[in-house]
């Protein structure tokens, strides 16, 4: 039975990869809970296990076995279909290399998911100008992304995962392209966000980055090696 408050429950969840005639195992048994308005940093060096642990929650690679509730489905019991739409509804994906489509504007960028929704054009457009305002960015909506800086890329592909209102942003390594100054802004949007309501999942090697997360989960060799309190400033 799934709390009510609890948007991810992870069981047991178990992942093998055979590499160079070697089985390695990404994930051993794992186990964990995100509360619906938290705020997580799963920390691990490379080859950790993060990585694949990112894939299974925001939707996009299956386990061996184990079970995964978001909110309050369950995920690896959906058809191919059904995941993409668990993907478009449920969660807003922030990627560190920003994934953006260079010849479109920010505007065209921030609408795209929308667009598969299925929505009009006047309801994409006023969510799409509103994710940006949210993001301090809406004087840049006709802008490419050639024609922004690092952090204002970072910023449109945030605005991108706000504007479908998902319950969840699943951001991995979300400062790693940019410079310590424009990172500290980003993460500083990125707690906001949280204070507003959103739940938030970070994905980082960085210990300074993952501090300023609620919690943090320290993965090593497939298995959660800590998860402790720390608190957000």
């Amino acid at each position: 039975m799934i709390e009510e408050n609890r948007i991810v429950e992870i069981k047991n969840l178990n992942k093998e990869y055979t590499l160079g005639g070697e089985t390695v195992k990404a994930l051993d048994n794992v186990s964990f809970s995100i509360n619906k308005g938290d705020f997580i940093a799963i920390i691990g060096p490379s080859g950790s296990g993060k990585s694949t642990l990112m894939n299974m929650i925001g939707c996009l690679d299956m386990p061996d076995s184990g079970e995964y509730f978001l909110d309050g489905q369950n995920v690896f019991q959906l058809k191919s279909k059904q995941l993409a739409d668990v993907r478009n509804h449920k969660i807003g994906f922030i990627f560190q290399s920003f994934n953006l489509l260079t010849k479109q504007s920010a505007f065209e960028n921030v609408e795209l998911p929308l667009i598969y929704r299925g929505l009009n054009s006047k309801e994409r457009k006023e969510i799409a100008l509103t994710a940006l305002k949210k993001v301090g960015l809406l004087e840049r909506a006709g802008h490419r992304p050639t024609e922004l800086s690092g952090g204002q890329q970072q910023r449109v592909a945030i605005a991108r995962a706000l504007a479908g209102n998902p319950p969840i942003l699943l951001a991995d390594e979300p400062t790693g392209a940019l410079d310590s100054k424009t990172g500290v802004e980003v993460m500083k949007l990125i707690k906001d966000l949280n204070k507003q309501g959103h739940t938030i999942i970070l994905i980082t090697h960085d210990l300074e980055i993952a501090k300023q997360a609620k919690r943090v989960i320290r993965i090593q060799d497939g298995r959660l090696r800590e998860e402790k309190e720390v608190g957000v400033s």
